[in-house]
């Protein structure tokens, strides 16, 4: 994905939230700083506008990963608690590929050429930055998961009457693992380890999250305990069910809400710090 500009985030914020002086031969003062909510949807659809460019191909590549792993995975499995894991693993493998792996080499690459400096300038609280860039990103992934979720329900044969939970999961799922994302890439030294580190978290929701849990080691299946998206994949999973536990979609969902609380606020911390070096 092509990275938004700093300049065009700051035309919109300044534009949105700039204030002039009102003596015309004096100098303009500095614009107070911007509330949270008016400056996260300033950042949001600035991130959101690069969009037209990017979401044939980022939303063709992600879908086509996911629907692929589908197809592999109908010739060892048949059905059951199995084929229920593999479809909502994959559905939320598109989460992870945009959220985790891309917002990872974003915030990398953002670091790296000094883009960080320019956000810094914009009176915008830390957080907007880091959730506007979050929630666009993850904004991205909702036709690939729908299809994803679709073609994979008609492939095993799973009923399509739940399929409306992912309005709950993608987003969910979706900020924990863009916070976990922009972590990895404001926290790594270097561009290349964002990128190296976004890989190996996108790679790690592939083997940990569409792989069936009854099949993994002990050890493995602890890290997969571990992993932020794994709430999401199980409370999907479950409303495949012909009368689903909703007290435990509920429970999971809640999880995966308050990883996402802790890796925003981790992502943000972070930005905090990256921003004044």
């Amino acid at each position: 994905m092509s990275i938004v500009p700093a300049e065009a985030v700051s035309a919109r914020v300044r534009g949105a939230y700039g204030a002039r002086s009102g003596n015309e031969g004096g100098a303009a003062p500095l614009a107070p700083r911007a509330r949270l909510l008016p400056a996260l949807a300033a950042v949001y659809r600035a991130q959101l506008s690069r969009a037209r460019v990017a979401r044939i191909p980022l939303l063709f590549v992600a879908t086509f990963q996911s629907v692929g792993i589908m197809v592999l995975m109908r010739g060892v499995v048949d059905g059951g608690a199995e084929a229920r894991a593999v479809v909502a693993g994959s559905s939320v493998l598109v989460v992870a590929f945009v959220a985790l792996n891309l917002l990872a080499q974003y915030f990398g690459q953002l670091r790296a050429s000094g883009g960080l400096d320019h956000y810094a300038t914009l009176p915008v609280p830390p957080a907007a930055v880091v959730l506007g860039a979050a929630g666009a990103y993850a904004s991205f992934t909702v036709p690939g998961t729908v299809v994803t979720a679709v073609v994979g329900s008609v492939l095993f044969g799973l009923p399509l009457t739940h399929l409306w939970v992912l309005a709950a999961v993608i987003p969910l799922a979706g900020a924990a693992l863009a916070g976990l994302g922009a972590a990895l890439g404001l926290l790594a030294p270097r561009q290349e380890l964002a990128t190296l580190l976004g890989q190996l978290g996108m790679s790690a929701a592939l083997l940990l999250g569409v792989l069936p849990a009854g099949r993994l080691p002990g050890p493995i299946a602890f890290a997969r305990d571990l992993l932020p998206s794994t709430y999401g994949v199980e409370a999907f999973a479950r409303t495949f069910d012909a009368h689903p536990h909703w007290p435990t979609v509920v429970l999971d969902l809640a999880v995966c809400a308050a990883v996402g609380v802790v890796s925003l606020a981790v992502a943000t911390r972070a930005y905090r710090r990256a921003a004044v070096r």
